[in-house]
């Protein structure tokens, strides 16, 4: 049985899945480089030693994301193609949740915003918010640019050092205006505020800004439901935070498993499913 592999080549590393002919997984990784060229085939060298998966088993490799417009070629003489990103987004998000139709939010560098029916993927927007956003501002604000270091600094912060909240400014409750809303992202910055707070506060911003888009989005369409892919959806804070903005708003996230890998997953599928 064979093999296909959905390649999504970013900017600063390459995430390869392998799927079954039937759809069913064979195996995941992430390799980081200095340049796609080198990430993407050390990613497929990589895989087929990892997952023992011979290069002459592999039927078909589905190349997406930024870095795709890189290559024309077959890679290692494998039947190669691109496919669309978006349409890769849409792909990957419904089959990690199992889901006929959903929107799909992908939170890269930035965030992609995908409508994903039986009928096609449609994408509908986007935002320069995303991880590029979190990184850039960890390092002025913190002088920290790595991610992880800002995840841990993050778990121990606490956004009410930061955050204007509604309760703030307001001298009785209003109704469906919780008091514990976020008012103003920064506006109460204390003096007490420690490095954690505000790393705490960057990403309370990020999910925030991200969600309110997705709710945005499902305004006037039959469509509740919302899938979070990419890399952002392993900070711990993002549950908690997309899950209070769906029930004040109505609307259901949904974090897969394998969130990080929606993308090249989606990328395989789109093609075993026109040869199912």
């Amino acid at each position: 049985m064979g093999v296909v592999l959905g390649v999504d080549i970013g900017g600063s590393a390459t995430k390869i899945v392998g799927l079954s002919s039937i759809n069913e997984p064979v195996g995941e990784l992430i390799v980081k480089a200095t340049d796609q060229i080198t990430s993407m085939y050390g990613a497929i060298g990589h895989f087929s030693q990892k997952f023992n998966v011979p290069l002459m088993n592999v039927e078909k490799i589905l190349l997406t994301g930024v870095g795709a417009t890189f290559f024309d070629e077959d890679i290692y003489g494998i039947s190669t193609d691109k496919v669309d990103e978006f349409i890769a987004i849409g792909y990957g998000g419904l089959y990690l949740a199992a889901l006929p139709e959903a929107f799909v939010v992908s939170m890269g560098t930035g965030t992609a915003f995908v409508r994903a029916t039986a009928n096609g993927m449609t994408h509908i927007g986007g935002s320069g918010v995303g991880g590029g956003t979190l990184l850039g501002l960890s390092s002025l604000m913190l002088n920290r640019g790595d991610i992880n270091s800002v995840q841990t600094l993050a778990e121990n912060g606490n956004t009410k050092n930061v955050d204007l909240l509604v309760k703030d400014i307001v001298a009785y409750n209003i109704p469906l205006l919780p008091a514990n809303l976020t008012a103003s992202n920064f506006g109460n910055v204390k003096g007490t505020a420690s490095e954690a707070d505000i790393a705490a506060g960057i990403l309370n911003m990020i999910f925030q800004t991200i969600g309110m888009l997705s709710v945005f989005a499902s305004n006037n369409d039959r469509i509740k439901t919302f899938i979070l892919t990419g890399t952002l959806t392993e900070f711990p804070q993002a549950k908690e935070i997309f899950d209070e903005i769906g029930s004040i708003h109505g609307i259901d996230f949904i974090i897969p498993n394998n969130a990080v890998f929606a993308t090249a997953i989606g990328a395989a599928v789109s093609y075993i499913s026109a040869t199912l």
